[in-house]
């Protein structure tokens, strides 16, 4: 196998610590003898533990010596919640490392490779690096824009409605959707909804079957105009509710959710600028992933604000009609088609007789991706 075909491997590693490694970034390693054998395989598995090289160098023991280190993510040269990786790979004896991309952290940024390069260790950096940026795509946007990364998700029917004119939407997607929608949730550090949705469904916004994550149940609502009591605040040892709402009327409407256990964010900002506020407020919880549930108004005010970064459109084989009926998206919109966000790495995938069409948000500033 050649570096590609390994670090792939390292790759798919990865993948299996998505939802338990956050705010850390997926890592995996693969570890190759001198001799051109895999000896050892690993991935970081929890926030907290053993990262993805000491897991992989550890099932390699002694055959790591003179072999080589394919790593997804440059390897750490500080104290965290775990020893230096560093100090694991230079005792481990490998003599080669390959990374396909340097760690932009500011306490790494690039301080592990000078590390290994110092102590005369061979040394590639660019391996797959595309495809690892794409996988660490929400823990680079954290650290680049200090939002989260904001994943809309809709379920709606195949002529566009996610409710008919008279607002009836139960259920317009299938069991097997929704099942994949909890399964999200799960692995998410917050699920996001608007007052209308509070008010016209009474979610529970919980993942069931639970899953990696406890994700925060997030409210928007500037005015602070809710139910004083529903599902939400009657569940609050289940999972935190967070509200953000306007400075003055909104905080002093929401003293029932307040002593309810609720935390109630006050922000002196409205439009566009509230929102991004929000988002940088869960940026400095070290949110990574939320999952924006709707309704339509503020989906369609955070793609006005352009806060969009990936969609999971659900697509079901009904035809509801009616000019009245309700669109996923609403807000202000583009003037043009041709000014509207496209999708890139899009993904078909079938959920029974549903359709699940999934994508990220192309944007002309490639840090912002």
């Amino acid at each position: 196998m050649n570096d590609l075909e390994l670090m792939r491997r390292a790759i798919r590693l990865a993948r299996q610590g998505e939802g338990a490694v956050e705010p850390n970034p997926m890592v995996g390693a693969v570890v190759v003898s001198a001799k051109g054998e895999i000896v050892g395989e690993g991935w970081h598995q929890r926030y907290g533990e053993a990262h993805a090289e000491i897991n992989a160098l550890t099932q390699a023991k002694e055959a790591a010596e003179g072999g080589t280190l394919y790593v997804t993510l440059e390897p750490c040269c500080h104290f965290g919640k775990t020893p230096p990786c560093t100090d694991a790979v230079l005792r481990s004896g490998v003599r080669r490392v390959v990374v396909a991309i340097r760690d932009p952290y500011p306490k790494v940024a690039g301080g592990g490779l000078r590390i290994l390069e110092k102590a005369g260790l061979d040394l590639t950096v660019g391996v797959a690096e595309d495809e690892v940026r794409s996988l660490m795509a929400p823990y680079l946007h954290l650290l680049s824009t200090g939002r989260p990364w904001v994943i809309a998700k809709w379920a709606m029917s195949i002529d566009g409605r996610t409710a008919s004119r008279t607002g009836h939407s139960r259920w317009i997607s299938n069991e097997h959707s929704r099942q994949k929608g909890h399964e999200l949730r799960g692995k998410v550090d917050a699920v996001i909804v608007g007052r209308g949705t509070v008010v016209a469904d009474d979610p529970l916004l919980t993942a069931r079957p639970p899953g990696p994550r406890t994700p925060a149940r997030v409210v928007f609502s500037p005015s602070g105009m809710l139910p004083a009591e529903c599902q939400l605040t009657r569940t609050i040892d289940a999972a935190p509710v967070v509200v953000f709402t306007h400075k003055g009327e909104g905080v002093d409407r929401l003293k029932s959710w307040k002593k309810a256990g609720a935390e109630i964010v006050a922000l002196e900002t409205t439009g566009h600028a509230f929102l991004l506020d929000a988002l940088a407020d869960m940026g400095r919880r070290r949110w990574t992933n939320v999952l924006l549930e709707g309704g339509a108004q503020l989906l369609g005010a955070f793609r006005d604000a352009g806060a969009i970064d990936e969609v999971w459109a659900f697509i079901a084989g009904k035809i509801i009609g009616g000019q009245a009926a309700y669109a996923p998206v609403a807000g202000i919109g583009v003037e043009k088609v041709t000014d509207a966000p496209t999708l890139s790495e899009v993904v078909v995938e079938s959920c029974g007789e549903d359709v699940l069409i999934r994508g990220r948000v192309q944007r002309s500033d490639p840090k912002l991706s």
